[in-house]
């Protein structure tokens, strides 16, 4: 696995993490336990970021996570977001309070905020998440689906955090991020994370060049987030339900294209 640093900070995580949207909704008790052993596959093959939110399943995600973790907390490095309906500031604390519990942990690594709220000043979200972070429920700070100027605003807001990452859309089927807010994150040296990194299963198999596919032995999902990761700032954090998609998704950053390669996809 290939591990990448965290915005400023020294920390170091999988380039390919795991999302967990939907993870945590089930039909049945093998569905739930197929979820489970599939985190922990990609614990053992050295996938550390996992991803999840208050928002997914209405908690249930974080408490599957929660159980797929038993036993491996200094494994993993545990995201997680709060709704934008909780961003005044009392509601931040309270919301992290309860993610905390369904995790089964005393410190989320990162918290982030799930979408911006312009009827929420920033300033007052970001002292919550400050506060957070002074006595230790929250390690690092971050954002999603933030454009350019919201990203600056949650930045300047901090007086004593550095504003580490950025999760939004990005694959090679949705590129808007490259126009602003990719370079943007190179400049301040902000780690943008990029969910639905495979288009969510509409992968353009057709379209993924042949001769790569031949020459690496690789599939087309492998290939796009080999793609979707060739910056250094980007990491990304494909769903991954069952055992065989989180060993395809591990095994997608093994070796580097070369640039023209890249220019080809």
């Amino acid at each position: 696995m290939e591990y990448r640093r965290l915005g400023k900070t020294t920390e170091k995580i999988s380039t390919i993490g795991m999302g967990t949207w939907r993870i945590g909704s089930y039909h049945s008790r093998e569905e739930r336990t197929d979820q489970i052993r599939t985190i922990r596959r990609g614990i053992e093959l050295g996938v550390n970021l996992i991803d999840t939110a208050e928002m997914y399943g209405e908690g249930r995600s974080e408490q599957l996570v929660a159980e797929a973790i038993s036993g491996l907390r200094d494994s993993v490095f545990i995201a997680t977001k709060v709704l934008p309906d909780h961003l005044h500031h009392d509601d931040v604390i309270t919301a992290c309070d309860r993610s905390l519990q369904r995790l089964g942990v005393r410190t989320v690594d990162l918290y982030q905020i799930h979408w911006p709220n312009t009827n929420v000043p920033i300033r007052e979200t970001m002292s919550a998440m400050e506060e957070l972070v002074r006595v230790g429920k929250v390690r690092y700070i971050g954002v999603s689906n933030f454009s350019v100027r919201q990203t600056e605003e949650a930045r300047e807001a901090l007086t004593r955090s550095e504003l580490v990452s950025n999760q939004v859309e990005y694959s090679i089927s949705n590129r808007s991020v490259e126009d602003d807010l990719l370079p943007h994150c190179k400049r301040e040296r902000i780690t943008l994370i990029a969910y639905s990194p495979l288009a969510r299963g509409a992968i353009p198999t057709s379209r993924v060049p042949k001769t790569l596919l031949q020459k690496y032995g690789m599939t087309p999902a492998q290939i796009m987030l080999n793609w979707a990761t060739r910056d250094e700032a980007v990491v990304a954090i494909p769903k991954a339900a069952r055992t065989d998609h989180v060993e395809e998704n591990a095994a997608s950053v093994s070796v580097r294209f070369g640039q023209q390669e890249y220019d080809l996809i």
